[in-house]
């Protein structure tokens, strides 16, 4: 049975709200899970009494600073966020760290910016060792949403992990982004399911609701689990409605 997370960062908002009640909404539509992007923004204590209330998980929140590990003056500040993300995440009980390259800088060769990062990440991957949680780096399109973003590539991101070689990293293997750069899931993953540690979904055009655009997500989502992902699916889109009851419908669609 596939288990849905809801980014509740989109999904349960509504405008002025108590961030965790998103929580308790997204139980009461039935979700089992749900995840969100900065933690230094938000009410640690509030989510986690929310959690212990509803017994929902938590899969993943971001590890911050969100700065450029491509950028090696970076690397002490951003571990020394790491070690305060991990700590939130095991608070939370959340598997799952989200990383993201940062820019592709003008001041760098490509080559100087993937040893930084590859750098960054196995000292990242000392601190992770152990604690139950794992780093996923998240390539992202540069078409339409990040402009200018180091990583685009799913099968370059796959290849700096395995440069990296350490369990506690993977990535995060997000469709939308991936469809938007033309890519195609079996023909970038190939035999790599295993170097996932978590999956977004959302279609195209818009980045709205799985099933309003022209992504083959349920197609894309079967050969995945064809092929061992057994994580948990982030629903992170812009919803067209804020009805639960739209939610429960794309659970329905991509559970197929």
């Amino acid at each position: 049975m596939r288990q849905f997370s809801a980014c509740i960062e989109w999904l349960f908002a509504r405008e002025g709200d108590n961030f965790a009640d998103r929580l308790r909404l997204a139980h009461r539509a039935g979700l089992s899970a749900v995840e969100f992007w900065r933690w230094t923004n938000k009410d640690i204590d509030a989510i986690a009494s929310a959690v212990a209330e509803t017994g929902i998980a938590v899969s993943g929140l971001v590890a911050e600073p969100m700065i450029a590990l491509t950028n090696p003056a970076n690397n002490e500040t951003w571990l020394e966020g790491l070690q305060r993300s991990i700590t939130v995440a095991q608070r939370l009980g959340a598997p799952v760290l989200i990383a993201q390259a940062g820019d592709d800088l003008p001041e760098f060769s490509r080559a100087a910016q993937r040893a930084a990062l590859i750098s960054v990440l196995i000292a990242g991957a000392d601190k992770l060792r152990g604690s139950g949680v794992r780093l996923g780096l998240e390539p992202l399109n540069t078409r339409i949403d990040h402009v200018g973003y180091y990583l685009s590539s799913t099968m370059e991101g796959l290849d700096i992990v395995d440069e990296v070689g350490r369990p506690e990293i993977g990535i995060v293997y997000d469709i939308y982004h991936s469809a938007v750069m033309g890519e195609r899931t079996e023909d970038v993953i190939g035999e790599r399911t295993d170097r996932i540690v978590h999956v977004h979904v959302a279609d195209h055009p818009g980045r709205n609701d799985p099933g309003t655009g022209g992504i083959d997500l349920l197609d894309r989502l079967n050969w995945l689990y064809a092929h061992g992902y057994r994580g948990r699916i982030g629903l992170e889109y812009r919803p067209m409605t804020e009805e639960a009851e739209a939610v429960r419908a794309v659970v329905k669609l991509l559970s197929a």
